[in-house]
């Protein structure tokens, strides 16, 4: 049976550029990207900032036109899904709807199937009104019903929550947002960064209910039209959008037998325990130098810098995936951007003033600098990442001290 090269189940980010670095890195064998969903492969990042906010068409997002797929021999398989994974033949089958199953015989495997939206375990969480942000089709549709929407619940505080407030503040609507927690992104930021985003949105007219609850849903007609919290308050809403996180998508690997925790568990190499399958991305559970343990990262540039990892990989040249791993969100006029891995810091350090929107905060683990988060100074954010990344730390005083440039801190450790 001939052999269908790399097979690469998923069309995101990280599938994608897999069959992309696949030919950088001089693959000539056969290449098939497998996606579930109907359009070209896209960037997701756009849905919930610039595209929601009207400043980018739908078009803009997807990664490469048609055109590139045919130019590179990169097979590209449009709304059909992988149902099973023959580890012990190396094959996978897949269904679309369309056409008879097929299956495909491969050298190597890469799971890059991403993750979905966690959804409300509550009554009436299905009531026409009630969104959740995850592929480009429901960006369409959000954006289309906030042309029309007067109050706006947002529940989740979290990165694609707060986005979203802030998109739908600055098209005029009325938003409030609901956090179960005490603070605004309590997973992923200290309780300064957290205070300040509290600051902004409140500033632009965004409402902010913290530790509390939803406690039901009310509509009308088929459609939502109030929320109830757990304090009993009751507030008006015909758009509620959820953003209270996602699931990793692992029934696949875990039906092949593959070992599941938190993702799809790899080493360092980004493979499974089957040395001919890999995971990555959003789905994949992986050691990570900058962290305290394993960790499952959500974001494009780990994402890429997996992809090529994995590229290399299969070409040879097996490297251990050390990439700094960074983060950014854009609400209103500010753009966040983080470097390192900030979980389990022992001592945060402010750099600047909150109040001037402009300054960065330096988080120390075991005395070691771990992560940096800028707020409007990507020259800092740059410097961070080039500090983490080579595994020089800078002590407290300097990292609080403006006038020590931090490309170059006096007495650095070499």
């Amino acid at each position: 049976m001939p052999s269908d090269g790399v097979v690469i189940v998923g069309t995101g980010q990280s599938g994608f550029q897999v069959a992309a670095s696949l030919r950088m890195e001089g693959y000539d064998g056969p290449i098939t990207l497998i996606g579930d969903e109907p359009n070209l492969p896209y960037q997701r990042p756009p849905l919930s900032k610039g595209f929601m906010a009207g400043k980018q068409d739908i078009e803009g997002t997807a990664l490469r036109p048609l055109a590139f797929y045919d130019s590179h021999r990169i097979g590209l398989v449009m709304g059909a899904k992988v149902t099973q994974i023959d580890r012990v033949g190396r094959v996978v089958r897949l269904e679309s709807g369309r056409v008879v199953p097929r299956t495909l015989h491969y050298d190597a495997l890469v799971l890059a199937v991403g993750a979905r939206n966690r959804t409300l375990p509550i009554k009436d969480a299905g009531l026409d009104g009630i969104c959740y942000l995850r592929t480009d089709i429901e960006a369409v549709d959000i954006r289309q019903r906030l042309e029309h929407a007067r109050d706006i619940v947002v529940i989740g505080g979290g990165f694609i929550g707060l986005e979203l407030a802030a998109a739908a503040c600055t098209l005029g609507k009325s938003v409030r947002v609901l956090e179960l927690q005490s603070r605004l992104m309590p997973r992923v930021v200290s309780p300064i960064l957290s205070d300040f985003y509290r600051d902004l949105h409140a500033s632009q007219g965004v409402e902010i209910s913290l530790g509390v609850a939803l406690s039901e849903i009310v509509g009308y007609q088929g459609k939502v039209s109030q929320i109830v919290l757990s304090d009993g308050a009751v507030c008006p809403a015909d758009l509620v959008l959820i953003g209270i996180g996602v699931v990793p998508n692992t029934e696949l690997a875990l039906d092949a037998g593959l070992s599941i925790s938190n993702g799809i568990v790899v080493d360092e190499y980004l493979r499974t325990e089957d040395e001919s399958v890999y995971a990555i991305g959003d789905c994949a559970n992986h050691p990570n130098p900058y962290s305290t343990g394993r960790v499952r990262i959500e974001s494009v540039q780990n994402a890429v810098d997996q992809a090529k990892c994995i590229a290399a990989a299969i070409v040879g040249r097996s490297e251990n995936y050390r990439a700094v791993p960074w983060f950014w969100t854009d609400q209103f006029d500010i753009k966040l951007q983080m470097a390192g891995l900030s979980g389990g810091y022992g001592q945060v350090v402010t750099r600047g003033e909150p109040e001037s929107r402009k300054f960065s905060l330096f988080y120390f683990r075991d005395g070691r600098l771990a992560a940096v988060d800028s707020v409007n100074r990507p020259g800092e954010h740059l410097a961070a990442r080039k500090l983490i990344g080579a595994g020089t730390s800078i002590t407290p005083e300097q990292a609080a001290d403006l006038s020590v440039d931090l490309k170059m801190p006096a007495g650095k450790e070499e």
